[in-house]
């Protein structure tokens, strides 16, 4: 039914099945009224719509018509159509002349393809006893509707709405009842009011507590959003589609909806886009004609630029730069920056549905930057690994900074007791913006050479560093600090200085292979692939590593791109070996041994268990209950999603046993 096909942060691209087609995600369902509809919204991008079942039940002339002909018929519209219940007038008019039953029935018997049960919308602000009681109401009606469907072997899928009001621990239990019921998509609603206000950093709290608590194999509403500026942020959250009458109502308000916000056509003296209309006419020729032809032209404007936005979205999450589009997106509104930094918070939820390697490099765009699940996941390593006695920090250079690193590293500030420097027993390391630590063993490894950050630095990056160095050099017995790191900083934290001996970083392969296996796989993963003698093949054209040999068998493959491991055979088995059970390990039922086996690709259903650090684009080995090596492969999705699916690839296998 739900299918992920591309992913990026908590984005996601997914194949949504219904019985009137599939949707690719993130996808904007426009709101056809059933009686007043002239744009035709399929010739802007739009492959599914929503109207309101309960209008169409309220209208004796309407009603007849949908249950003889269909709900497509009715609003023409040959796609997936997915209906309301009615909550949206019960938020207006306090009731409804309608039961939860019978909306659902209703909704089937006009051949909707996804329908509502009837909750009840908890405006933003309510008094915590209102919310309690209205999200009980709420839970009842989506079991009654669930049940409901299963006895009556309903065919539609079924919504069941996230409610709560904003008080993030309902939304939480809330979601993480629903989620226990069959349902097939879930809405979160009764965010409308928190837009409208530009209470964006609300709706993030409301988002991020209801998501987390979803399961990851339906896709997730945002009810009523409908503004492009926040399909972005919206996305990076975890939703999938999106629904909203924006596009007509700012139209016939004389409204132009843009990625920077909303233009008033009073206020305009050009056209603000260069979408078909904006091209085509100015804006005293809009405001020469007819209201209604007027309100038509920038209503298909509205269209064009919400759909254009979730292509570029979309091609976002392919690239994996979805964040930086979002930071780049927030920066139109203080309160849109308010909640991208306020996402922030949830730093270490989204690392988690982060895949670990992407086709882009990383640009640093400002302090929320410092956020994103590479920096998070690259410092949870650097507290991890295995340490030295002491430690050597250098001033950023030309990258790769192992390649470039001059021979004369200058005057040190020490800080610890001063010793003699064993630099067998030295970790070298470069300050970077934003990752902080570079060791330089590992410096290749995406993103840490694939990243990009503004040479004058602002004093958000250089604190985040100050912060993270003071914790760091704690772990070390002697830190020799480069002189022209500490003016770079412009801290005083290192009060003695020395003029030290010369020092020198020797590059040495077999180190540096060892530290990636590490720094890819876990502490001592290094020794224990790379045992026996070894022989090191580099590219003649880049002089980068491509092969790894040991008593002449191959290990693994070094990519070009991003300096990670592919495991050949022998390396798998040596992992398997060196890991104990259930580290790096996806486990397989009885009847997908054969096939994986075979090296065919495991599917998400056939998966009993799996390591909860496997994150999309790790190297995995498969293996059976009995922790037997059947195979190893490629992620393709993360731990929680590979245990939620239940179709779709989960693991792409590259040789079996």
């Amino acid at each position: 039914m739900f299918e992920i096909k591309q992913k990026d942060n908590r984005g996601r691209i997914g194949l949504l099945k219904t019985n009137h087609g599939t949707v690719k995600t993130p996808a904007l369902m426009p709101v056809i009224h059933p009686r007043k509809q002239t744009i035709d919204v399929r010739k802007f991008g739009a492959e599914i719509v929503i109207t309101n079942a309960y209008l169409i039940y309220k209208d004796e002339e309407l009603k007849q018509k949908a249950i003889d002909e269909g709900i497509h018929k009715l609003i023409n519209f040959n796609g997936p159509v997915m209906t309301d219940s009615g909550s949206f007038q019960l938020s207006i008019y306090g009731d409804v002349d309608i039961n939860n039953e019978e909306v659902i029935e209703f909704q089937e018997l006009i051949k909707t393809d996804i329908g509502t049960s009837l909750d009840i919308p908890t405006a933003p602000y309510v008094t915590r006893e209102k919310a309690e009681n209205d999200l009980k109401i709420t839970l009842e009606r989506a079991k009654e509707a669930v049940k409901y469907k299963e006895e009556n072997n309903i065919n539609m899928l079924l919504n069941s709405v996230v409610q709560g009001s904003t008080f993030s621990d309902l939304r939480s239990c809330c979601a993480e009842e629903l989620s226990k019921l069959n349902a097939d998509l879930y809405p979160i609603g009764a965010v409308v009011p928190l837009m409208e206000n530009y209470r964006y950093r609300d709706l993030v709290d409301v988002v991020t507590s209801s998501i987390s608590h979803l399961p990851n194999d339906v896709p997730r509403h945002l009810m009523g959003a409908g503004h492009p500026m926040v399909f972005a942020l919206a996305v990076a959250m975890g939703c999938d589609l999106f629904d909203s009458a924006a596009y007509i109502l700012y139209a016939e308000d004389d409204r132009f909806l843009t990625i920077r916000g909303t233009y008033k056509l009073e206020n305009l003296q050009e056209m603000p886009c260069s979408c078909e209309v904006c091209n085509k006419y100015t804006p005293d020729d809009l405001k020469a004609m007819e209201k209604k032809e007027r309100a038509k032209l920038i209503a298909e404007h509205n269209l064009r630029v919400s759909f254009a936005e979730l292509r570029v979205i979309r091609q976002a999450i392919i690239d994996g730069n979805l964040m930086e589009l979002v930071e780049e997106r927030c920066r139109v509104h203080p309160m849109l920056l308010d909640a991208c930094r306020q996402l922030g918070k949830y730093a270490d939820d989204l690392e988690v549905y982060d895949p670990r390697i992407k086709k882009s490099a990383f640009f640093y765009t400002g302090p929320e930057s410092l956020n994103r699940a590479e920096v998070v996941r690259h410092l949870d390593k650097l507290r991890n690994m295995d340490k030295k006695r002491d430690l050597i920090i250098l001033p950023s250079s030309r990258k790769p900074y192992s390649k470039y690193v001059s021979d004369n590293l200058g005057d040190f500030y020490i800080y610890g007791s001063e010793m003699k420097l064993d630099l067998k027993n030295t970790d070298f390391m470069v300050l970077d913006v934003p990752f902080c630590l570079i060791p330089l063993n590992i410096d290749e490894v995406y993103p840490l050479s694939q990243n990009e950050s503004p040479k004058i630095k602002d004093a958000d990056s250089l604190e985040f560093i100050e912060d993270f160095l003071s914790e760091f050099i704690e772990y070390y017995e002697q830190t020799l600090i480069s002189s022209k790191v500490i003016e770079e900083l412009n801290i005083g934290l290192y009060n003695i200085h020395s003029q030290s001996d010369e020092i020198k970083f020797i590059k040495k392969d077999e180190e540096k292979i060892k530290s990636i296996a590490d720094y890819q796989f876990g502490n001592g993963v290094g020794n224990a692939l790379f045992k026996g003698k070894l022989k090191i093949e580099k590219s003649k054209k880049t002089g980068k590593i491509r092969h790894v040999y040991s008593d002449g068998e191959l290990i693994a493959n070094m990519r070009a791109s991003d300096a990670f491991f592919v495991l050949a055979k022998e390396g798998a088995r040596r992992l398997h070996e060196k890991m104990e059970f259930p580290e790096n390990r996806v486990i397989v039922n009885k009847d997908s041994e054969p096939f994986a086996r075979e090296g065919k690709s495991v599917f998400s259903k056939f998966v009993i268990d799996c390591d909860t650090n496997i994150r999309a684009n790790d190297e995995v080995l498969i293996v059976n209950e009995n922790d037997e090596l059947l195979a190893f492969g490629k992620s393709l999705l993360n731990y929680a999603e590979i245990m939620d699916f239940n179709v779709g690839q989960a693991i792409k296998t590259r040789k079996g046993f």
